[in-house]
């Protein structure tokens, strides 16, 4: 293949990339709900931006920092430890996207054998979101966080 060829391919795949992930960040739930409906992430989870700011949570370390989760790739803090099946979707490049953040917070371990088709698949969050408006709360207001 041409230098052009690939070049153009190689152009084309960023700028779908980049649609994509903009897409990711679309959120329809509240964010004002989200907010509340987060007090049962802290446990495990904190929102700290680039700056060193905690904008949600304490200083948990179970979790990873949700800071920028929508519209990012699976698995993107560096040196946490994830799950085998979340490290396969950051591998193939799964962006977090509402429906599949909603999917994931409430059964971590089915969305993630559907998700890689790998049956022994298992989610290290135990914790499960009780409800999809929740669930979208949630995403809405981790997405207000990383626009702020």
């Amino acid at each position: 293949m041409s230098r052009k060829i690939l070049s153009a391919a190689a152009a084309t795949l960023l700028l779908a990339s980049v649609a994509n992930a903009q897409d990711a960040v679309e959120a329809t739930g509240d964010a004002a709900a989200g907010e509340t409906a987060f007090r049962q992430c802290i446990a495990c989870h904190v929102v700290t931006n680039e700056a060193g700011d905690t904008l949600a949570g304490r200083n948990a370390r179970t979790g990873p920092n949700l800071y920028g989760v929508p519209g990012a790739v699976v698995g993107h803090v560096d040196d946490f430890r994830y799950s085998s099946g979340l490290t396969t979707l950051h591998e193939q490049g799964v962006i977090w996207t509402e429906e599949n953040f909603v999917a994931y917070v409430q059964d971590p371990t089915a969305y993630l054998r559907e998700a890689t088709g790998d049956n022994g698949a298992r989610g290290a969050m135990a914790f499960r979101v009780r409800s999809e408006e929740d669930a979208l709360n949630l995403y809405a207001y981790l997405a207000s966080l990383t626009t702020e």
